[in-house]
């Protein structure tokens, strides 16, 4: 490690407040799949900053549409009608298929909404404030305080109990479970359509049905949360497409700006126009121009460099590869996903693996502490498919 790096860690450590375990690198720039460190090091980025950089970096199209906005209007306020916003909107409502949309500054922040709608609209029907909310088992949502109450992993939750109560937790893909936690209050059912953090398991078209005809035959509101799942990363706009069966509410974040702090909470009209009214909900930033321009030019992107399509091209490439890894180790158990979201299971923390790769170049990140997690860029090719199972590999063989 250099003088400079060093140096930059050690004010990082002094400055920033200790809540990551961060990998001993500092990041000075990307281009297209790769990332660099101050030292000038290559790195294959098969991350892709949590799922964010879906259309890789230093894009110049999306480059030029922010400078641009940059240089007109950055911030109004909600007070205020602004281009960008309006025109994101419509883009979002046209490839959801949606009706209302919400623009927030991330992921947590769009559950969040997500939860006070639901319960909203639940208020208004019967005018109680103790409905009930279910969640799924080894769910992830976010850290805020409400997206953390139905984040279904105890750890993350249990220093910063009681949260926000009426909480019940399902497993997921067992109908039954969520069946058994029904009841007269239940308003809302949340889920990942692929859970992420808690190890890249895909909702069944069967649990998603069976659940949907719950909500419909009971009013309760179906939340899917395709924060990491959504935006083409599974070879569907949202993952639920492929299934159709559409939720009540939907959040979505992380590529949605493709690296400007952007999410959103969508409803269709029945929720929309029966639940958060003026003065319920608001926002500082969310919706401002800079975000919304680059979720406009996002959108624009994806259906003119046909994202959606090369990830459906690359993806079974991708799975084939993984595959080929789970026949040669033993110690590998099983891989799963959808698209280009991908896990491959071990038997034994992973941790030195992700470390190994590093070192050789290759950035992957884990999802629990026995499944490494492939969430790269939706413009990864198959050459760079190989490149990340070459190396990959020797790291397996070598630890």
């Amino acid at each position: 490690m250099s003088d400079m790096m060093k140096q930059y860690i050690e004010e990082a450590e002094s400055a920033l407040l200790h809540t990551y375990n961060r990998y001993q690198v500092v990041l000075d720039k990307g281009d297209g799949v790769y990332l660099y460190d101050l030292n000038g090091k290559k790195y294959l980025d098969f991350f892709s900053g949590i799922a964010v950089f879906a259309l890789g970096y230093n894009n110049k199209e999306y480059n030029d549409a922010l400078k641009e906005q940059i240089d007109k209007l950055i911030h109004t306020s909600n007070y205020y009608y602004n281009m960008p916003a309006i025109e994101a909107a419509r883009k979002l409502k046209k490839v959801s298929g949606m009706d209302r949309v919400f623009f927030t500054n991330s992921g947590a922040e769009a559950v969040e909404g997500a939860i006070k709608a639901a319960r909203k609209y639940a208020y208004l029907k019967d005018g109680s404030t103790d409905h009930e909310i279910i969640a799924m088992n080894h769910s992830f949502h976010g850290r805020t305080m409400g997206a953390l109450s139905v984040t279904g992993n105890p750890k993350y939750r249990e220093a910063f109990e009681p949260g926000i109560g009426n909480i019940r937790f399902a497993d997921m893909n067992d109908f039954e479970s969520v069946l058994a936690n029904v009841n007269d209050k239940t308003c809302a059912i949340i889920l990942e359509t692929v859970q992420g953090e808690g190890g890249v398991y895909p909702a069944t078209e069967e649990f998603l049905t069976k659940i949907r005809t719950l909500c419909d035959e009971r009013d309760i509101l179906l939340i899917l949360d395709e924060i990491q799942c959504g935006m083409g990363r599974t070879g569907y706009m949202f993952a639920w497409q492929k299934y159709g069966v559409k939720p009540d509410i939907m959040t979505t974040a992380k590529a949605l700006g493709c690296g400007v702090p952007v999410g959103a909470f969508l409803l269709n009209e029945k929720v929309g126009a029966n639940s958060l009214a003026a003065g319920d909900h608001g926002t500082t930033y969310g919706g401002n121009p800079l975000a919304c321009a680059a979720v406009s030019k996002v959108l624009d992107l994806f259906e003119k460099n046909h994202i959606i399509d090369n990830v459906n091209e690359v993806a079974g490439y991708l799975e084939e590869k993984l595959d080929m890894l789970v026949s040669k180790y033993d110690f590998i158990q099983t891989r799963r996903g959808a698209g280009l979201m991908q896990g491959l299971v071990f038997d034994r923390p992973v941790a030195p693996y992700i470390s190994a790769a590093l070192e050789a170049g290759l950035i992957l990140i884990n999802a629990g502490t026995y499944i490494i997690r492939f969430v790269p860029s939706l413009v990864i090719t198959k050459e760079n498919v190989d490149e990340m199972i070459s190396i990959l590999d020797s790291c397996l063989a070598e630890n």
